[in-house]
C-alpha cells in the first residue's frame, strides 16, 4: 500500500480486525498523490481558461 513496514501492525495493542479497519478507511498515499496531481492540474487549466476569456 505504500506504507512502511510496520505502519499499522507494529502498534502495540491493536488488534488484528482493528488493524484491517485502520487500513480499510485509510488512503493509499500514492492515491492521494495522484488526486493531488489531478485536482492541480484542472486547477491551473481552469484557470488558465478563465484568464483567456473576454
Amino acid at each position: 500500500m505504500g506504507l512502511e513496514p510496520g505502519h499499522v501492525t507494529a502498534v502495540p495493542g491493536l488488534s488484528r480486525a482493528a488493524q484491517l479497519t485502520a487500513l480499510g478507511n485509510g488512503v493509499v498515499p500514492q492515491q492521494a498523490a495522484r488526486a493531488l496531481e489531478l485536482l492541480g492540474a484542472t486547477t491551473l487549466l481552469n484557470a488558465s481558461r478563465s484568464d483567456a476569456a473576454p
